[in-house]
């Protein structure tokens, strides 16, 4: 069975009102290229389904969930089924324009990208609750990871399958792809895209969600620089702390012996036991981390290396 070239990923939660007119510009983005159309329902309770299923053809595949899992695991399972030779992402809410697609697909393959992310250049969102919390966050995201792209938040992405399929899009970190796509060693261009207001329904994002993405980015941080060597995290946080406690209950033992003072209930006493022990802790968790990095590694046959190509010069 030949592959199309690309396949489109939407997810979607409570869209009933902007399947139809996102399905019809789609097709009208993708005349004269060979592509299928994956909708996955994150648990909606209103027709969103009933009008997906309404629609369905040869081109268009529908994937329910039985609850809602978040968009995180909504991308993994339409990714997952894609078939396509790329890998496309949009948001359900006629915000992403799928005339970019075609663009965004003609660079990934005449420039050999890995991945061609999307930049809101004029972003049709509030200012307030929507555009300040997200550029806070990109600065952030941008500063602390090294993945230097201007919108981290736009869902409009383009990749290569092979890079999508190994992402690992678990819990929240589908706001995390370029990174994610960074570790995998993916080359990451960003072009200018449109971006429409809202017409149908309510926007899913909140103020909560900055919160979440700090909470996610401490995890990234983790992958990005630790997870082949978390010993030098851990360990060297608790040699640091153990050390400290080391010294602070010598200088309390010298006290003690040789100048014969009561250091019983000193402040002092309490914090430098706490850091031998917070320190012995952290230690043990780098030993336990390295045995499970390794366990993650070797019993998946994995490599802690990607390969982009190899060359040979034929005799």
């Amino acid at each position: 069975m030949k592959k199309p070239k690309i396949s489109i990923v939407v997810t979607v939660y409570n869209e009933a009102d902007n399947i139809g007119p996102l399905v019809s510009r789609i097709e009208e983005a993708m005349a004269g290229i060979d592509y299928e159309l994956i909708y996955v329902d994150d648990g909606s309770r209103d027709d969103t389904v009933k009008n997906l299923r309404a629609l369905q053809n040869e081109r268009l595949i529908v994937i329910e969930f039985r609850k809602n899992y978040g968009q995180s695991l909504a991308l993994m399972a339409g990714i997952d089924h894609a078939n396509g030779e790329y890998i496309a992402t949009m948001d359900g809410d006629l915000q992403n324009d799928p005339a970019d697609i075609p663009l965004m697909l003609e660079k990934a393959e005449s420039e050999d990208w890995d991945m061609v992310a999307g930049n809101r250049a004029n972003r049709q969102d509030g200012f307030l609750l929507r555009k300040v919390p997200s550029r806070i966050a990109n600065r952030i995201i941008r500063k602390t990871s090294g993945v230097y792209l201007k919108d981290y938040g736009c869902a409009l992405k383009v990749f290569r399958a092979e890079l999508a399929k190994d992402l690992g899009l678990y819990g929240e970190l589908h706001r995390f792809i370029p990174v994610l796509a960074s570790l995998e060693g993916a080359r990451i261009t960003q072009v200018d895209v449109r971006h429409h207001p809202r017409e149908h329904g309510q926007s899913k994002y909140g103020l909560s969600r900055t919160f979440k993405v700090m909470s996610d980015l401490l995890f990234m941080l983790f992958l990005k620089k630790y997870l082949q060597k978390p010993m030098h995290l851990f360990g060297n946080v608790g040699l640091l702390l153990f050390t400290l406690g080391a010294v602070i209950n010598l200088y309390l033992a010298f006290l003690k012996l040789i100048l014969g003072q009561d250091i019983w209930g000193k402040p002092m006493l309490i914090l430098g036991l706490m850091l031998v022990l917070a320190g012995i802790q952290l230690i043990t968790i780098g030993f336990v981390l390295e045995m499970q990095m390794r366990t993650y590694y070797e019993s998946q046959q994995k490599k802690p290396y990607k390969i982009r190509s190899i060359s040979k010069r034929s005799v």
